[in-house]
């Protein structure tokens, strides 16, 4: 003969199964037709309580224990009254369906779907930002000059060695330059040449001796002839 409360247990899940089906949140609320499986599902998936809030399986043992292996019956909280639960089960008290007011004392535990939920999506949203691979490109990059000089290491090399002939070229324009300055630094500057002496310039007062006319020569005064 089959076991009345693992019969209450199977029937209450497989209600709760079916209603989440129809509702479309089967994923999040499970899928078992055995109380405490359902139970350790919940603890798996990071969703298991102590407290109650609307939308919650609950979990009951009527024999009062607090472990997952003794549950046997389930339903859905729909709302929370104090130190009371209001639920909505299945196969209850010879009734198909029913909604009923319970005390905690006899609860293990709380099933969360919400947090199933938020969980999924979570999980979700990390893998959409895992990383993609690059795709490669259809069409070869454009030769570009700066090919011929291979990676960064070598056109830091031509840079290097450019900077040195060019300065190798400034020093020796400059000594060049230098070159073209005879002589000693402290050498003494020559003497300038002497000038050429100038003709005396005629008295002004003397008088004027046409040309080829002999110059008489003046007597000095004599007052006395």
């Amino acid at each position: 003969m089959q076991d009345p409360q693992y019969k209450n247990a199977a029937w209450c899940d497989m209600f709760i199964a079916w209603a989440a089906d129809k509702a479309g949140v089967g994923e999040y609320v499970g899928q078992f037709a055995w109380t405490p499986s359902h139970a350790v599902w919940f603890i798996k998936q990071g969703a298991w309580t102590r407290k109650p809030e609307p939308g919650a399986l609950v979990f009951f043992d009527w024999r009062g224990g607090d472990s997952y292996k003794g549950v046997d019956h389930v339903g859905i909280v729909e709302r929370v009254a104090g130190k009371k639960i209001h639920t909505i089960e299945a196969n209850v008290d010879r009734v198909w369906l029913k909604r009923k007011v319970r005390e905690t004392d006899k609860v293990v535990g709380y099933g969360l779907p919400r947090v199933v939920k938020a969980n999924a999506e979570l999980s979700e949203i990390r893998s959409s930002q895992q990383p993609f691979p690059l795709r490669e490109r259809a069409d070869p990059p454009a030769a570009s000059p700066f090919d011929a000089l291979g990676g960064p290491l070598a056109l830091l090399a031509v840079i290097i060695v450019t900077t040195v002939v060019v300065s190798f070229r400034v020093a020796g324009r400059r000594a060049g330059h230098h070159r073209r300055l005879t002589g000693p630094w402290n050498a003494p500057t020559p003497p300038a040449p002497p000038e050429p002496a100038q003709p005396p310039s005629a008295d002004p007062a003397a008088p004027r001796v046409p040309v080829g006319a002999t110059p008489t020569r003046r007597h000095p005064y004599n007052p006395n002839p």
